[in-house]
């Protein structure tokens, strides 16, 4: 299936408890593949993915200083679930406190990062998958 929507079966499925991958798109053109735990927002269409600024991932897009291209894939036996659009990076606290609240009721309480958390948000143009 390919939309930009998700099926009330997927929708389900980022709901429960996987991890995923990330896939930024380098400036280089190389993509930069990272294992991450992700919120899906349906209402606004976004993607969260907690960090903090350390991460290769979180350097990447601040240095971009522009949205970058970005996928989560998510796997489960035959089900999954690709989520494609752009991504930023924000230290703007209370962002990263709406991702760090959605983190802790969809995997666990994340360790506090301080002023060093950083959320992804990752804006879905491409829904690809099977669930």
């Amino acid at each position: 299936m390919t939309s930009n929507k998700l099926s009330p079966e997927m929708q389900e499925f980022v709901t429960e408890r996987h991890l995923a991958s990330l896939t930024i798109v380098t400036s280089k053109g190389r993509p930069h593949v990272t294992p991450v735990g992700f919120t899906w927002d349906g209402e606004t269409q976004l993607v969260r993915v907690i960090t903090w600024a350390g991460s290769m991932k979180a350097k990447i897009l601040e240095r971009a200083g522009t949205p970058m291209k970005a996928a989560i894939c998510q796997v489960d036996g035959g089900r999954w679930v690709t989520l494609e659009g752009t991504a930023i990076v924000t230290a703007e606290k209370d962002r990263c406190e709406e991702g760090t609240k959605r983190y802790a009721k969809r995997y666990s309480e994340p360790k506090d990062r301080g002023e060093e958390r950083r959320v992804i948000e990752l804006t879905v143009e491409r829904v690809l998958g099977r669930a």
